[in-house]
């Protein structure tokens, strides 16, 4: 496609990386092929072929998603990997050495804390945790040795909101890297390279699969020097995305824009029951006006969407009773699927963060999670209502 910048998103999502090939012999595939091959022949002994040697360095499936998935995000250039952490572990390895420090913010996915935590404090990185809805405490969090800040917005579970702008701006004033977990809201609502953030990070699992059956990860950068070292990991680590998990994940992404308009429709529907029903105390969901950073949600992004949490009033076998009632929800981690999914983090998800630090944070035993589907919404409702009563 020429000048792929001018199309609209939906078209984007649909068709680039997957043009038909019209040379001779190419037999015209409106579907990028799944090129399973994990060796690719050359004819002189100094040449690969297309620049194909071998599939974990490069594969055309996969270089088809990454270009997909970059112009999605207004990036330069994209790389996807076998699942979110690989992503996140991959950006790690290639941007920080060992001494180096990180300011994180304080409400961030379990598995991402269980990274910073469990796994890279051995090799000499240091982490500090911050309030990243209050940017003072953010550039307060700095200290000579850091290089890098880390923030996900809306976080994970609290649905909290960072000002990537404003954030992006004392990162630069510091000569920090700012990397933003997009997976929440997904390149369709929000781009936050355009806002000023170095290095997105995605778990393509959730709303770029769509559909709860491809596990995925994937970096988008617009500075050649970080695709170079990020690249060069992807291929000496080797957490690569297989050509089927590629092809799985092209699929996916052609209806994201259909798939988050519903999501986003159903969400708010049931954020507006949820805030009104008499066992229910607090409804945590950025499309609500009560939220405390509306405001900047709007202005941010251009949607909210399709995960919420809320606290149920009672204890938390309460919370287990009314869980385990429901029969459209599945009972589940993860999110983002066409499927509507509700799970209890601080037994589920985020059972790997200290107890203290859980109810320092705000993540208390009656907080649930619902990442709301494109089901009926007046079934979704329903089953809620059986549930709760």
């Amino acid at each position: 496609m020429a000048n792929i910048k001018k199309y609209g998103f939906a078209t984007k999502a649909i068709h680039v990386g997957e043009q038909p090939d019209f040379r001779e012999g190419a037999t015209g595939d409106v579907v990028v092929p799944i090129h399973l091959s994990t060796t690719f022949a050359r004819k002189k002994v100094s040449e690969p072929t297309a620049g194909y040697e071998y599939t974990r360095s490069l594969n055309p499936t996969r270089k088809a998603l990454e270009s997909k998935l970059a112009s999605l995000e207004n990036a330069e250039y994209g790389l996807v990997f076998s699942s979110g952490l690989a992503a996140e572990s991959t950006v790690l390895l290639a941007l920080l050495n060992p001494g180096d420090h990180i300011v994180a913010f304080d409400d961030l996915y379990g598995g991402t804390k269980r990274l910073f935590n469990q796994v890279f404090s051995n090799f000499g990185f240091e982490v500090s945790y911050v309030d990243a809805t209050d940017t003072s405490l953010v550039e307060n969090g700095i200290k000579p040795n850091t290089k890098l800040v880390w923030i996900e917005s809306p976080s994970n579970p609290l649905l909290k909101l960072s000002d990537i702008k404003a954030i992006s701006e004392i990162t630069r004033k510091h000569g920090l890297i700012l990397v933003v977990d997009n997976t929440f809201l997904s390149p369709y609502f929000q781009k936050p390279l355009d806002l000023g953030a170095d290095v997105v990070v995605h778990s393509s699992t959730k709303y770029i699969g769509g559909h709860s059956d491809v596990l995925g990860g994937a970096v988008l950068v617009n500075n050649a020097t970080y695709y170079e070292r990020i690249q060069y990991h992807q291929n000496a680590i080797g957490a690569v995305l297989s050509p089927f998990d590629s092809y799985l994940t092209l699929r996916g992404i052609k209806t994201l824009a259909l798939r988050l308009e519903k999501h986003q429709e159903n969400a708010l529907k049931i954020a507006h029951y949820l805030a009104s029903h008499p066992k229910v105390s607090k409804v945590i969901y950025p499309g609500l006006e009560s939220h405390p950073q509306h405001e900047l949600a709007k202005t941010q992004a251009s949607g909210f969407g399709g995960v919420l949490s809320f606290e149920i009033k009672g204890t938390i076998t309460d919370a287990e009773h009314f869980l385990e009632k429901l029969t459209v929800f599945a009972l589940a981690e993860s999110l983002g699927g066409v499927e509507s999914l509700i799970e209890l983090p601080s037994i589920m998800t985020h059972s790997s963060v200290a107890k203290e630090i859980r109810d320092q944070i705000g993540i208390t035993d009656t907080l649930v999670r619902v990442s709301v589907g494109i089901e009926d919404v007046e079934d979704l409702i329903a089953d809620l209502a059986q549930a709760l009563e």
